[in-house]
């Protein structure tokens, strides 16, 4: 398919002013799956003995949806839906005081299917050099100026969406921010310029899906890596031209991951299709792709993995939820737990712990470990579902359920 390049009109909204401009830092959460979108954390304190209860600094009512809270020196960010509108908040990291608050109207109609899910908005924002970027719900893409809320530019809802609407987290590269829009038969990966949103390049090859782009080096080549409605593609960086593309389909229309790569090996992974691991290889002007090593004994639907030591650690849909370690030097199944664990997890990961939380509100305090399914201890820590990635940073534990944000200390 052709890329396409183009202009946007720029749409500018003025809000008022508040404290000084924030910088990112090592402890900062300043994008889906933290600093690298990788589900590590770098500055998490692990206490020599886990409490029975963890202490609840705050508990504040933000608006819905499943966006996880994006943390930048000393404020909080959120995205959510307040009644007929998307809105982006600024809060104080200690206390949940809101600092700014800006909105902007998103009407629109939840289909059937995924009425249980809510309103959304599910993309949770990047943050880079002074800017907050969000999805919403009808394709809206937004830049703010972090220090004061207000909008930069806002490129309009595409004609067509996404069946079950967008769920995608943009990624900024360099000077360009990039996201897939659009839906089934109308769609582009999308590369917008991050200063004026005028779009720097388009692939309209497939339609999107839920699941977040990574930027990877392969083949000696930047690349966009992204799953689509039905292939598995690497665009080139600079221009969104296709280099390579695997079919790739699941049994519920699309696939909810982001790309891991690990060595020089790309992870794939969606709903009944098992893992696979495979190399992006050039010969000439032409890219391919080759499998290093596949299994079923386990997957991978909604839950993203997070890797420590060469061991992917996840929930497989299969067997009602069943937690497992995985080697991926070559592939092998290196435990499974009880099955029925939950439906979904939001999991990342600090040196060798790692944090699932169940969709039920239960967080579950694991070790990483290539024996066995380790668990530490149980927090309830919610009393609505959680859905939405936990923010970790030093001995702070965000924790997003359907409508409240919670900030929870390690003491």
């Amino acid at each position: 398919m052709a890329v396409k390049r183009q202009n946007v009109l720029l749409g500018i909204f003025v809000l008022g002013l508040v404290a000084p401009s924030p910088k990112a830092d090592a402890r900062d959460w300043p994008q889906w799956r933290g600093p690298n979108r990788d589900g590590a954390a770098a500055s998490f304190r692990e206490p020599a003995s886990w409490p029975d209860r963890l202490s609840e600094r705050f508990k504040v009512e933000v608006g819905f949806g499943y966006a996880a809270p994006i943390l930048v020196g000393e404020r909080i960010y959120m995205y959510t839906r307040q009644e007929e509108n998307e809105v982006l908040l600024a809060l104080e990291a200690d206390s949940g005081k809101v600092l700014w608050s800006a909105p902007y109207p998103a009407p629109f109609e939840v289909m059937s299917a995924a009425r249980r899910h809510g309103p959304g908005p599910k993309s949770t924002p990047v943050f880079a050099d002074g800017r907050l970027f969000t999805l919403g719900m009808t394709g809206l893409v937004t830049a703010f100026d972090a220090e004061t809320g207000r909008q930069l530019w806002q490129n309009p809802s595409p004609r067509v969406q996404p069946l079950y609407h967008t769920a995608t987290s943009p990624i900024v590269d360099g000077d360009v921010v990039i996201v897939h829009i659009g839906g089934h038969d109308d769609g582009a990966l999308t590369a917008f310029d991050v200063a004026t949103g005028s779009v720097r390049w388009s692939w309209d090859g497939d339609g999107p899906a839920y699941g977040s782009p990574m930027v990877f080096e392969l083949a000696g080549t930047r690349q966009v890596v992204t799953f689509t409605q039905e292939n598995f593609i690497g665009v080139a960086r600079e221009t969104g031209e296709l280099l390579w593309r695997r079919p790739y389909t699941t049994p519920s229309t699309t696939t909810s991951q982001t790309p891991i790569l690990y060595k020089n090996m790309v992870i794939e992974a969606g709903r009944a299709n098992g893992i696979t691991a495979f190399h992006v290889v050039r010969r000439g002007e032409a890219f391919r792709t080759e499998n290093v090593w596949h299994t079923d004994e386990v997957s991978l639907h909604m839950t993203n993995g997070v890797v420590v030591e060469g061991v992917l650690y996840g929930l497989s849909h299969l067997n009602s939820g069943q937690y497992f370690g995985l080697d991926l030097d070559n592939g092998e199944v290196l435990w499974k737990s009880d099955p029925r664990q939950a439906e979904n997890a939001a999991i990342v990961r600090a040196a060798n712990t790692i944090f699932s939380l169940e969709d039920d509100g239960e967080l579950v305090i694991l070790r990483a470990s290539r024996k066995a399914f380790e668990v530490v201890q149980r927090y309830e820590v919610a009393s609505s579902a959680t859905w939405a990635q936990p923010t970790i940073s030093g001995s702070r534990i965000y924790v997003k359920d359907v409508s409240t944000l919670t900030l929870l200390l390690v003491e």
